[in-house]
């Protein structure tokens, strides 16, 4: 499969096209590829499709004996060592190791895997740790790397570094069906209504949205972040829509209903207005923070309904350090003036309100809207 390079990525996906106009072909069918990776660094990129050298040596002996024993030996999955846990008891059932894959057939010889390493290579993207990673990827044709390589690099316009990224977060990519990820990309402009300009920034901060299923994961995620918990401009926050309902944004929700006792149009309105909670781990982040705020601060919940950002600050470096030093001068700050301010604006409030008396929380002074700390 192919994408024709020659077709701007506002063009492919024009929304404002007649009804009279003939239908835009996004893919068509070829054995072959004659797109060329794009430029970077004042480099120019070889075509798509590489020449072996003569020279064996100059592919680099260690990765083509890699190659060699993928193609000859096979390889199973190793998992990295940890140090950390003790060695397993007498009565401790251990789970077998996976067995090794089959050795990779003779109709995926040598010379193929070399193509797709040198092919690969021609983005600065290294193909041993994602054979390792993704097995699959030794079987898949090298027209079908190069249609979809051409896709992300000419179409999306993705530049290398954020293809090394792509590739090592999601190598699933490379196999992955080219209207799959079309199908994917539709949708974050049409639906989602990421625009093209930041198409390639949302993409790069979260790969997983382009092989992430379009019905039974994007778009349910839409529909739960817009209609239950209210997010107007889903575009902002396009990140959460690879996240699953069920696995990732129901279990915090609940924790904050739940847990901590929070009314759930309060837990919706935190979650509205701050979305990124959802990117958050109850164990690490949240729970720790939230026994620190009850605890040592004293804290009505109130307040973190009005400034949920607290969650993003570090516990160590931001939060119990400023806290500490509001108790040795005997000043209680809002969350935002504590949290939000410079280390030298920081201060400055400290100096402020140590020569002068604390406004009652009754009054105006003391309810300070969020921008005044931005």
């Amino acid at each position: 499969m192919e994408v024709p390079s020659s077709l701007s990525l506002s063009y492919l996906f024009d929304l404002t096209q007649s009804p009279t106009s003939k239908p835009t072909t996004l893919i068509r069918c070829c054995s072959s590829s004659s797109a060329t990776a794009p430029k970077h660094g004042g480099r120019s990129t070889p075509p798509s499709t590489p020449v072996l050298p003569s020279n064996r040596a100059t592919v680099g002996p260690i990765r083509l004996k890699k190659v060699e024993e993928f193609r000859t030996k096979g390889f199973a999955y190793k998992p990295p060592p940890n140090h950390h846990l003790p060695p397993p008891s007498k009565t401790t059932l251990i789970s077998p190791k996976p067995s090794p894959l089959p050795p990779i057939s003779d109709a995926t010889t040598t010379t193929e895997l070399q193509e797709k390493l040198l092919y690969l290579d021609t983005f600065g993207i290294d193909l041993i740790p994602l054979l390792t990673a993704h097995p699959p990827l030794i079987s898949t044709p090298l027209s079908h790397i190069k249609s979809t390589m051409t896709f992300l690099s000419t179409t999306i316009s993705l530049s290398p570094p954020a293809l090394d990224r792509l590739t090592s977060l999601c190598p699933e990519v490379l196999t992955l069906p080219l209207p799959s990820i079309v199908s994917s990309v539709t949708f974050l402009l049409r639906e989602a209504h990421v625009s093209t300009h930041h198409l390639r920034h949302v993409i790069h901060r979260r790969p997983r949205l382009i092989t992430s299923d379009v019905k039974t994961r994007l778009r349910p995620t839409l529909y739960f972040l817009q209609g239950t918990i209210g997010i107007s401009d889903i575009s902002k926050h396009a990140h959460l829509l690879s996240c699953s309902v069920e696995d990732k944004l129901l279990p915090r929700i609940e924790y904050f209903h739940e847990n901590i006792g929070i009314s759930y149009d309060d837990t919706m309105l935190i979650f509205r207005r701050f979305p990124s909670l959802f990117c958050y781990s109850v164990k690490d982040n949240l729970e720790p923070k939230f026994n620190y705020f009850v605890v040592e601060m004293g804290r009505d919940l109130k307040e973190l309904v009005e400034f949920p950002q607290y969650f993003s600050f570090s516990l160590e470096n931001r939060i119990k350090r400023r806290h500490l030093r509001c108790v040795e001068k005997g000043v209680c700050l809002p969350l935002p003036a504590m949290l939000r301010s410079s280390e030298k604006r920081f201060m400055e409030r400290l100096e402020v309100c140590c020569s002068s008396s604390m406004p009652v929380k009754d009054s105006p002074f003391w309810k300070l809207t969020h921008s005044d700390y931005q």
